[in-house]
């Protein structure tokens, strides 16, 4: 692992944040995880605009678009890999004790480890709890994670690798780390970003390469489905073979591989789309 911090590359066993840190003492802090390519960020700019919206909607001032570039390709030189999780965490900085965001300004991290690439299929599960479509951190990509870190270990527990929630209105809305798409009678749908699921890097090039309507779904979708698939930056798409106690044979079906082929094929011919 490399890691950046303070301006310049750090180990890991030399890189310190301050405990007073607001990340640390709230989860006041946003971030973005992407993978690397032969040492090259993929989709760079988008996550970089997804964390200044994550920024202002916390409330925090924008990051310095060009030191985290700067970061990122210190980083990747110095721990070339084949294919690398690259994580952006980005702070209030050091605070007082309590909500109240100190002056020090915002501490930066950006950390690259070697990443391995995930199944073609996975089992997911789904959750009793929600997400809140009208929260004040609704859409953002913040590092409050509790209700994902809970939700993961159940998931893990019952031998999957993710957990869906649906959100309070009582419609399916995302996983812990990842978006969900299913298909329904041979079209390709995911849930809406008024859900209150993060708008996903991965989601939106799924949806913009392979035509996947935006659609309101009830959890029943879920049972309904022949297909079902997830999307992430390190997973790209990832069929689902099992969701709670219902099989899909042959996964990925036909509509899932499709979008696997597409975007394998596209991601690799833009590393910045």
């Amino acid at each position: 692992m490399k890691i950046w911090l303070d301006g310049g590359i750090r180990d890991l066993d030399t890189a310190r944040v301050s405990v007073l840190d607001h990340g640390i003492t709230v989860g006041d802090g946003v971030f973005e995880t992407l993978k690397t390519v032969e040492g090259r960020p993929f989709a760079l700019t988008r996550h970089l605009d997804r964390l200044d919206t994550s920024a202002r909607g916390l409330g925090l001032a924008e990051p310095d678009r060009d030191e985290v570039r700067r970061a990122c390709a210190a980083v990747t030189e110095a721990l070339p890999v084949p294919l690398g999780r690259l994580r952006i965490t980005y702070t209030g900085g050091p605070s007082p004790l309590g909500s109240d965001r100190g002056e020090a300004g915002p501490t930066l991290i950006v950390a690259l480890v070697e990443a391995t690439r995930r199944p073609e299929t996975t089992a997911v599960i789904t959750v009793p709890w929600t997400r809140n479509e009208n929260g004040a951190l609704a859409g953002l990509k913040t590092t409050s994670y509790g209700e994902n870190v809970v939700a993961l270990s159940r998931a893990h527990e019952q031998g999957a690798s993710e957990a869906l929630f649906a959100n309070t209105k009582g419609r399916l809305c995302e996983g812990t780390g990842t978006n969900v798409f299913v298909v329904i009678d041979g079209e390709l749908h995911t849930p809406p970003l008024g859900s209150g699921c993060l708008a996903g890097i991965t989601r939106a090039l799924v949806a913009d390469w392979s035509g996947a309507r935006e659609t309101d779904l009830a959890p029943e979708a879920l049972e309904q489905a022949e297909e079902i698939f997830l999307t992430s930056s390190l997973r790209d798409v990832q069929a689902v073979d099992r969701v709670d106690g219902r099989e899909l044979p042959g996964a990925p079906g036909p509509v899932t591989a499709k979008a696997m082929r597409i975007f394998a094929e596209r991601s690799a011919a833009d590393i910045d789309p």
